[in-house]
């Protein structure tokens, strides 16, 4: 489904990124682990065709990104509350996403009709603008947006940052239900590794800009990410001293 090849990512002499190789199959749930300047987010922006590498090329579809807008149809993500439209409404951000992707309201209203949990009465019919909701709120409405359209790959970075406990618990339930009934592509990045750990089939670990670790799940999975962060923490104590 998705193919990295040879991938980096240069600003001036500074490597952020560098991925000789790496294949996410379709319905797989992959999640995304790593410390702040990790490559992450460089990783997703790779991805969506909003920089453009230094190296390299990502496929999707067969599809070059950097090279074509083919892959745009059957893609959808969440980065930050900079995809929002603050003037807007929830409603009209919906209703206007849903044209772009070919929907009509009542298609919209019955995807949203789904949501009525997640939303837990905050984000519908409250007259408000995007940019007058909470930040967890603005979230949610950036998030089931990413849903609009049927996409086959959703890409969703750090998407638990800012929830109450609750829609956490919601949202890890949905990312499962995408995966599993409807073999989407769900890539999630999290600062949270038992958040992404239980919604993920596969994680990988990016330490400045390398994947150091590619694991399949299983029960010593967490465990697995709690040593390496640990070690990591104490290896950058050490050369502090």
């Amino acid at each position: 489904m998705i193919s990295i090849n040879n991938i980096s990512k240069k600003y001036g002499q500074n490597t952020v990124l560098q991925i000789d190789k790496l294949d996410i199959p379709k319905g797989q749930s992959f999640g995304l682990v790593g410390n702040n300047g990790a490559g992450k987010t460089t990783l997703f922006s790779l991805l969506l065709d909003l920089i453009q590498p230094t190296t390299g090329y990502i496929k999707s579809k067969s599809i070059k990104v950097h090279e074509s807008e083919a892959w745009k149809p059957f893609t959808s993500s969440f980065i930050d509350e900079s995809f929002l439209i603050g003037y807007l409404t929830p409603e009209e951000y919906f209703y206007f996403i849903g044209d772009l992707r070919g929907q009509n309201k009542s298609d919209v209203d019955a995807l949203l009709a789904q949501f009525e949990d997640f939303f837990h009465g905050e984000i519908l019919n409250q007259k408000k603008y995007l940019r007058d909701l909470s930040k967890g709120n603005q979230k949610k409405a950036g998030i089931v947006a990413s849903f609009i359209g049927n996409p086959e790959i959703i890409i969703l970075d750090e998407p638990f940052a800012n929830l109450d406990p609750t829609t956490q618990i919601r949202l890890k339930g949905i990312i499962k239900k995408l995966s599993e009934d409807k073999k989407v592509t769900v890539l999630v990045s999290s600062h949270d590794l038992m958040h992404v750990t239980e919604v993920s089939d596969r994680i990988v670990v990016l330490n400045k800009g390398l994947v150091v670790k590619d694991i399949v799940k299983s029960e010593a999975t967490l465990k697995e990410l709690e040593a390496f962060f640990a070690g990591s923490a104490v290896e950058a104590a050490l050369e502090e001293e």
